[in-house]
């Protein structure tokens, strides 16, 4: 067949970013992730025209209801959490897309249903027999479901070739509790499918700032050369939110927030942070280089982990003047619980580019405001030819945040206009929101769109998630042989226990308000 020609307007352009025709399975649909996050967020790729145009969403749970009832609540639910109001004909033309099947996931019924459905799609929405599987159920419905799939011949071989029909599957976290639990999942997932049909989601690698992370390392010459342990003198990484646990005593008993936040999100952080160059942007490429990051981590034996982990657990207290109850006063919580809803560390990466260099990283609840972000301290100068206010110059600190009012930011020294040589340190801050307009896109959204599209980039593979649970373990393991020293308290509002200042302390050091 002979080619049409070629629109010129497009020569330049970078690749289309639109997704591969397909039908998406969302099991458990019935959750809030798929009102407040999934349905929102396809419906703004829809208003971005990055869905195929073979597309469909199906839900699958135990609720009895009809499609007008579903399609009914995924409304409410971009009516209440879409970054855009919906438009009238953008939806009608979504809606159509929405379908729903009742059944258990125990039931084979449910998956003969499920089968017949989708083959019908294929006929009317052109999805084309590729089928993209989303797991927002607890992990311990995982197997199930897979070994389902697989009887009901809707799980095929990863695709030989672009273009070809696909089955691939997105795995919510948190992807097992502990070391040994990892290692089951990944050989019940690996049972069914291909590592390269697996997407484990972290929504955090979804964000535009921590996205950028590669960019400005790597896109910019002036900042790469420094970012070594001949200029750094230590790196900070914080990941604190003022809400408690919002009613989730029975879960966060079970987790604490060193699983919540640190095994997953604050890991991924660090990796990016400190990954050497990958040769290319090919997803294993990248993530090759966030695993070196993970196996060169020092590991935290017993007795560093006295030493370089501080745990605490917050109190009644006030956050932006509103009186809070502390953490053993919610519900579901025990009263005596020892479960910790801050953790401080010092961690280090025995590697050339890093050795020596100390990373703190900090996570917690009911602290004093809602940031993330990643500070990068210079060494002092050398010599001090100029005398500041303090006695002495302020280090040179690049700022990253990740959330709220995304940006960076990049801390120097300078003079106060005038006749007298009187420093003070300045910054420059640059913000996205004012750069590039306020409506930037949820990380559910590029999340979802590289899915489609089988980039796995942003996602985590197998080695990732069982290296990042070797290195926590060992932390849990050692606190299990203190079981019986309950984390020191602190308000409600703070920045933590006192203790965690201590941790940082060496050498005058101090963490960063932001």
């Amino acid at each position: 067949m002979h080619a049409g020609p070629q629109n010129p307007l497009r020569q330049g352009l970078m690749e289309d970013r639109a997704g591969d025709a397909c039908a998406v399975v969302i099991f458990g649909a019935s959750g809030d992730l798929t009102r407040r996050k999934l349905i929102p967020a396809f419906y703004n790729l829809a208003v971005s025209r990055s869905l195929p145009s073979g597309f469909a969403v199906v839900g699958v749970a135990r609720r009895d209801k009809s499609q007008e009832q579903f399609r009914a609540e995924m409304k409410e639910g971009v009516s209440n959490f879409s970054r855009r109001p919906i438009d009238p004909g953008v939806w009608a033309d979504f809606e159509r897309s929405i379908s729903y099947v009742t059944g258990t996931f125990e039931s084979e019924e449910t998956y003969t249903k499920l089968r017949a459905h989708l083959e019908e799609l294929d006929a009317e929405r052109g999805t084309r027999k590729s089928r993209l599987f989303y797991l927002a159920v607890t992990p311990d419905q995982f197997g199930v479901i897979m070994r389902n799939l697989k009887v009901a011949g809707l799980v095929s071989p990863a695709a030989a070739a672009p273009g070809d029909p696909f089955t691939r599957v997105i795995i919510e976290k948190p992807f097992g509790h502990d070391l040994a639990s990892a290692r089951t999942l990944n050989d019940t997932v690996a049972e069914t499918f291909d590592e390269s049909q697996v997407f484990r989601i972290d929504h955090y690698l979804g964000k535009e700032t921590v996205q950028n992370l590669l960019v400005f390392r790597f896109a910019n010459s002036m900042f790469e050369p420094l970012w070594h342990r001949e200029y750094i003198d230590h790196v900070q990484i914080t990941v604190a939110e003022e809400i408690g646990i919002e009613g989730r005593g029975n879960f966060y008993e079970q987790t604490g927030v060193t699983r919540d936040i640190v095994q997953n999100h604050l890991m991924q952080l660090l990796c990016l942070t400190a990954m050497e160059p990958p040769i290319s942007l090919r997803a294993d490429a990248v993530r090759d280089e966030k695993v070196k990051v993970l196996r060169s981590l020092r590991p935290m034996e017993p007795s560093l982990v006295q030493t370089n982990v501080v745990r605490g657990q917050y109190a009644h207290g006030y956050v932006k003047g509103e009186e809070v109850i502390g953490y053993r006063d919610e519900p579901n919580v025990d009263k005596s619980s020892r479960v910790e809803t801050f953790v401080a560390m010092r961690m280090f990466i025995d590697n050339w580019r890093w050795g020596g260099v100390p990373f703190y990283v900090r996570a917690g609840k009911r602290l004093a405001r809602r940031v993330t972000e990643i500070a990068i301290h210079w060494k002092k100068v050398p010599h001090g030819l100029f005398q500041a206010p303090d006695g002495g110059i302020a280090p040179n600190v690049l700022a990253m945040r990740i959330q709220p009012d995304e940006g960076i930011a990049l801390r120097f020294t300078t003079k106060e206009p005038g006749q007298h040589t009187i420093l003070r340190n300045m910054a420059m801050d640059f913000r996205y929101g004012a750069a590039f307009g306020s409506n930037t896109p949820e990380a559910y959204e590029r999340l979802l769109l590289d899915a489609m599209r089988g980039d796995a980039t942003l996602f985590t593979r197998r080695d990732e998630v069982e290296e990042q649970w070797e290195f926590v373990g060992h932390v849990f393991d050692a606190w299990r042989t203190d079981a019986n020293a309950p984390p020191p308290l602190y308000p409600a509002g703070s920045w933590g226990p006192e203790q965690a200042d201590d941790l940082i302390a060496h050498g005058g050091r101090r963490w960063r308000k932001p």
